[in-house]
């Protein structure tokens, strides 16, 4: 299931997050920075929304996801699109984490709870 929030923005996010309240957190953050934000809550949906919508700027992703993590999704996507910026973000950040995620093809990797500051920051990094 997608869905949008659109602002008259130029950068397009994915956002791949099951977790109901962390989706409002993000979508309240990142589209009152005028980005718009496209919805997926499980990481099927996450490689097949990559695959459709080429415009995509960023995709922000959650590790623990139902149906497929966002480590097999992030090796999905980075078969056909190589370039694309994936930002891993996780509640359940153990030691060694940070280097297996990014070895699966994560540019970068946030833990949560997340700050709003830190969130734009590292978002930004990749526009």
């Amino acid at each position: 299931m997608q869905t949008s929030t659109k602002n008259d923005a130029s950068k397009i996010i994915l956002l791949a997050e099951d977790d109901k309240l962390s989706v409002s957190y993000f979508k309240a953050v990142l589209s009152g920075e005028g980005f718009e934000v496209i919805h997926v809550d499980n990481g099927i949906d996450a490689v097949e929304t990559v695959r459709n919508n080429p415009d995509l700027s960023v995709v922000l992703m959650d590790i623990k996801m139902p149906q497929k993590s966002g480590v097999e999704a992030a090796r999905e996507i980075r078969s056909f699109n190589p370039d694309l910026p994936l930002i891993a973000q996780t509640a359940f950040a153990l030691a060694g984490d940070k280097e297996s995620i990014l070895d699966a093809g994560f540019n970068a990797y946030i833990t949560k709870p997340v700050s709003r500051e830190d969130l734009l920051a590292i978002v930004k990094r990749f526009l």
